[in-house]
């Protein structure tokens, strides 16, 4: 049996979610996008299997983006179902993903983050408190104080803090109402759907957290990767063109794998 799992928390000026007495459990789809993760997905896929194993109708659905290291090999011995993405791109992986999957909830979960024990409970509560769509607060796997602190401020109801690394759940019926991710963004996809979720009906942050990997942060330097993070959102937030923002990207981001 997974753990029990206590009531979910609305944060401080978040939206009631409304209409849940109706809302059965539904069924859950995990959506993983990778590229070349060999190194890390098998024991991501042995945790997730572990973590839902009496949930026989779940699915693993891993969307290859063209690995060249044997990505795919690897998440087809672990379990998972596989499939190529005509396209490679964050937005394009997960609409495919989401294509393939047929549960009622989708879970986007990136490859080097690992989400709560006994988050598939957390997630089926959302849905009977009629929450169309959500995602975790954040913690990392390396102790350094900043990251800490960055952590930290996933909690608060502030839409520039929502990050893919928090994963995501929607609602298949709401997915399909806002037309999926937008796959001309390559950067900033993230915030840009929580944005037309947001708009569209409850977004709920869920008070527990998903662990991500540190290694982007490790590989580029803590507070180096964070300004240029920081000053890349900036610049989307004032219109600076996907072309410009993605040049900008691979110029000061080691580990790109756009």
């Amino acid at each position: 049996m997974l753990p029990a799992v206590p009531q979910t928390m609305l944060l401080p000026g978040s939206p009631p979610c409304l209409g849940a007495a109706e809302i059965g459990l539904g069924t859950v789809s995990i959506i993983i996008p990778a590229y070349n993760e060999a190194a890390g997905i098998g024991a991501l896929l042995a945790y997730l299997r572990q973590a839902t194993a009496d949930e026989p109708d779940l699915e693993i659905i891993v969307v290859d983006g063209g690995s060249t290291d044997g990505t795919r090999a690897r998440a087809r011995r672990a379990g998972a179902t596989v499939v190529r993405s005509p396209r490679k791109g964050r937005a394009a992986q997960l609409n495919y993903g989401a294509r393939q999957a047929g549960g009622d909830i989708l879970y986007f979960l990136h490859a080097d983050s690992y989400p709560p024990p006994g988050f598939v409970a957390d997630l089926r509560h959302a849905r009977r408190q009629g929450c169309g769509s959500g995602c975790y607060r954040l913690a990392f796997d390396h102790g350094h104080w900043f990251l800490r602190f960055s952590a930290w401020c996933t909690r608060l109801p502030l839409l520039l803090v929502r990050f893919g690394d928090q994963s995501l759940f929607v609602q298949r019926d709401v997915f399909a109402g806002i037309g999926g991710f937008r796959e001309d963004l390559l950067v900033m996809e993230d915030q840009e759907i929580v944005r037309r979720l947001q708009a569209h009906g409850p977004f709920r942050v869920l008070p527990r957290a998903v662990t991500t990997s540190a290694r982007k942060y490790l590989d580029n330097g803590v507070f180096r990767l964070q300004a240029a993070f920081t000053l890349i959102a900036g610049l989307y937030w004032l219109g600076v063109s996907q072309p410009r923002l993605v040049r900008l990207y691979r110029q000061l981001i080691r580990q790109d794998k756009l």
